[in-house]
């Protein structure tokens, strides 16, 4: 009974959890949903997948809706075996986005209980963490995977904190556990970043165990993140595997062209470059948001209200006051490095407070590991902006090179400040008199200092933005002139509302040691300013209004067809859609037809070269080969016009000869002028062996009698006829993907060949023949079993590490 009553106060605190995680998104107790920009595209982009898996009960793990054919590997494939993902599903009972608000809290409460934390101020401390202002904005742009993965960072923190302490069992459940949810997630960004978080604490924990001579509690140590690491990795087998297999086809790859698009020679090979990688690279100054949001304008999109600069301006010149609200709602005040923002990184002024407070209180050696995180994550967003470091990871530190928006990586900085910001208000209260007016008259001078200084040098500030010539063409210079007004005003208030903040808990704290209030009350009105502030300042950027919550069915079809649409979907033979607006980044046209563009993070990167290197220089041909049977088009009035392509090449055709080059920049030369309803082109040098000891010399005559059809299709399953009077050589216009297609001629496997640079290509007898392409991906059957052997295994230790948990505390 005792140990039961032991969970009253965490199942008080999981009911709390909930209940902010609702009240901050009501709308989803309406039956609405979070309307989620990057989703809308997700949406368009997995249609055809979702809409298969729907009809069959199937998966199909590839879909042609999306750059002319892809895995849907990293586009919310399900796969078999999958254990981690289930209770994943059920930790997310909460309707989106409130499930991941629930799991942001979850996580940081596991971590402050492994630092020993009080429920109550665990409590607090969570909220905060939750409802940091950039953890927030990315729920309202929708990107979920990210919050999934930064929602078990401070989990998986906890378990390998745990381990240290000797506490293998029950650290290494924890770590294995919530490793295996984190790696779920599928945001390897932030997983790696987590990574960097996890290597400070080691190196600092084994330099402890070398210096003691601990080699005996060392290897226990490393043992167990192994088995805990190996099994977390094995649940998730099936992803990684095939992510890995995807990622070498995709642009996060290295290219195999050595010229750039304008014919110039490549300095590098690199899939990304360092511009690509640094683009969203903090400010120096700007990293000052942390406590006072407003200080660099907020966003590209803020809302500066009724009474300012702008406003009255617009006004003055006879514009109606309606459309001129709508525009200073969504005002371009951000002035900082980055090209787009959609809230400033702020972490909270009285979090910030605390943090400070901890370094005179907290006597443990974790809160310089925490200090040292913080800072680290805050030099590395700064990119190229502080290019010595920045280069130094980009060119020596493995898998850097791979992600960009370098600025992310502060995500860091708002695990760790938070925590340490908890264990101060924690400690602060477990110090002597003397103690306390030490650590609140130091943490008060240094936090309200700062905030003093940033209001006195405003002046050394412009308020200048990059994009300031183009609103000035559009808008004219006094646009800009009340624009920094309302900039400079933007930083006045902000700075003066952190002082506020600052000053009310420093009151609360000064009534507390003057035994004016309680320590209970304290606790609670420090917890409720410093949720108050962040909430606050959360509002301004997502909110409850109709334009961020809409119905269900708003949500779940975001995309009216138009005209040009129904057009196309009148015509039900099988063939690709090129939407010239937007290019290669166009979920809409995925969402209603088979495109060549699409919406993601890692496009596949011969797809992406074909549109760079061909299709942006208005190569029709190229057009013809992908079976673009229809081009949609804005006219002068902006209406979409659907405009039919007759010389399309259609689904599969017979070519008349084969012309072999050496390389892959003379396969995408080729292109430039290659006759492809007669010619293909081949890199000889991929089929070395297919060639070898035959008298092919890639000359077929073309019976123009012949025919292929496509006769039945699925995403996975494309089934043709043939009928040649000559052996023959076939293009399809489908993507070639080297690992999971396989094709066979009368039931009688065949070899795909990748020709035209992205396409397959197919040798085919004289005769009439049935030929088949069937998406059987072994990356899912093997990786489904060793997830399925993975989780077997960790549910067998889970099992024992509680009985032996159990055993040890009766012996005791």
């Amino acid at each position: 009974m005792k140990n039961i009553k032991a969970f009253y106060p965490h199942l008080l605190v999981v009911v709390g959890f909930i209940l902010v995680s609702l009240f901050y998104f009501y709308p989803v107790l309406k039956g609405e949903k979070i309307f989620q920009s990057d989703i809308v595209q997700y949406t368009g982009m997995a249609k055809e997948q979702i809409d298969f898996r729907k009809e069959t009960g199937e998966e199909p793990y590839w879909t042609n809706s999306a750059f002319g054919g892809m895995p849907t590997y990293q586009l919310g494939a399900k796969y078999p075996n999958d254990v981690i993902g289930m209770l994943d599903d059920a930790l997310r009972f909460l309707p989106r986005p409130a499930d991941y608000l629930f799991l942001y809290f979850l996580g940081f409460y596991v971590l402050l209980m492994v630092l020993k934390v009080d429920p109550l101020k665990a409590f607090f401390g969570a909220l905060a963490f939750g409802l940091s202002t950039y953890l927030i904005i990315i729920l309202g742009v929708g990107h979920n995977a990210k919050a999934h993965a930064i929602a078990y960072m401070p989990m998986v923190v906890a378990g390998v904190l745990l381990v240290f302490q000797r506490r293998y069992i029950a650290g290494g459940l924890l770590t294995m556990v919530a490793a295996a949810l984190e790696i779920n997630a599928n945001h390897f960004q932030m997983t790696y970043y987590l990574l960097l978080l996890l290597a400070i604490i080691a190196v600092y924990y084994v330099v402890i165990a070398v210096k003691n001579k601990e080699f005996k509690e060392l290897g226990k140590i490393i043992g167990v993140f192994a088995i805990a690491g190996i099994l977390a990795i094995g649940a998730n087998a099936t992803n990684l595997i095939a992510t890995s297999e995807y990622a070498k086809f995709s642009t996060r790859n290295n290219s195999e062209l050595t010229f750039n698009p304008d014919g110039s020679p490549k300095t590098d090979n690199n899939a990304m470059s360092y511009e690509y990688i640094t683009e969203y690279s903090y400010g120096i100054a700007e990293s000052l948001n942390l406590i006072a949001p407003g200080l660099f304008g907020g966003s590209n999109n803020e809302n500066l209200g009724v009474k300012s600069e702008t406003y009255q301006n617009f006004v003055a010149q006879g514009y109606p006051a309606d459309q001129v609200q709508g525009f200073v709602e969504h005002a371009p005040a951000y002035w900082g490095a980055q090209p787009i923002v959609a809230a400033p990184a702020y972490i909270g002024v009285v979090v910030f407070f605390l943090f400070v407070m901890a370094f005179f209180v907290e006597k443990r050696n974790i809160k310089y590991l925490f200090l040292a995180g913080a800072v680290f994550s805050l030099l590395l967003s700064w990119g190229k902006n502080f290019n010595v470091l920045t280069d130094f990871f980009i060119n020596y530190v493995p898998l850097y090179d791979k992600f960009r928006a370098v600025s992310s990586i502060q995500i860091i900085l708002e695990l760790c400040v938070p925590a340490l910001a908890i264990l101060g208000l924690y400690q602060f209260f477990k110090q002597d008199e003397k103690a306390k007016w030490n650590a609140l008259w130091k943490s008060g001078a240094i936090t309200f200092g700062l905030l003093v200084v940033l209001f006195l040098i405003k002046g050394m500030f412009n308020f200048s933005g990059a994009n300031d010539a183009m609103y000035a063409q559009a808008y004219g210079d006094e646009f800009i002139r009340t624009l920094k007004l309302d900039r400079e005003a933007l930083y006045t208030s902000d700075v003066l509302r952190s002082m506020l903040f600052v000053g009310l808990t420093f009151a609360v704290l000064f009534f507390f040691v003057k035994n004016i209030i309680k320590e209970s009350t304290a606790i609670i009105v420090v917890g409720v300013l410093m949720v108050f502030d962040l909430f606050m300042v959360d509002k301004r950027y997502v909110n409850n209004n109709p334009d961020q919550f809409r119905s269900a069915r708003e949500v779940d079809m975001p995309f009216e067809p138009t005209e040009a649409d129904q057009r196309i979907l009148a015509d039900t033979t099988h063939f690709r859609v090129f939407e010239v607006e937007g290019g290669m980044s166009n979920a809409r046209t995925s969402f209603f037809h088979k495109s060549i563009g699409g919406y993601h993070a890692a496009k596949p990167r011969r797809m992406q070269q074909l549109f760079d290197y061909q299709i942006a220089k208005n190569n029709v041909r190229v057009l013809n080969m992908l079976n673009v049977k229809y081009v949609i088009q804005s006219d002068e009035n902006g209406q979409k016009l659907a405009l039919q392509n007759p010389a399309a090449n259609g689904n599969a055709w017979f070519v008349e000869r084969i012309k072999f080059v050496n390389s892959a920049n003379e396969e995408m030369k080729a292109l430039d002028s290659l006759d492809n309803k007669n010619e293909v082109v081949m890199n000889e040098r991929n089929y070395v062996d297919y060639f070898k000891g035959t008298k092919f010399n890639g000359e077929f005559k073309k019976d123009s009698l012949a025919s292929i059809q496509l006769v039945a299709y699925k995403p996975n399953h494309l089934k043709y006829v043939s009928n040649n009077s000559n052996e023959g050589f076939a293009v399809f216009s489908e993507m070639y993907y080297k690992n999971g297609w396989k094709a066979t001629i009368d039931g009688k496997e065949v070899e795909i060949l990748n020709v035209n640079y992205v396409l397959r290509g197919l040798q085919i007898p004289a005769g009439k023949h049935t030929i088949e392409f069937k998406f059987e991906p072994e990356v899912v059957k093997t990786g489904s079993t060793i997830a399925l052997m993975s989780s077997i295994g960790m549910l067998l230790l889970i099992g024992a590490g509680v009985y032996f948990e159990r055993k040890k505390k009766i012996q005791y």
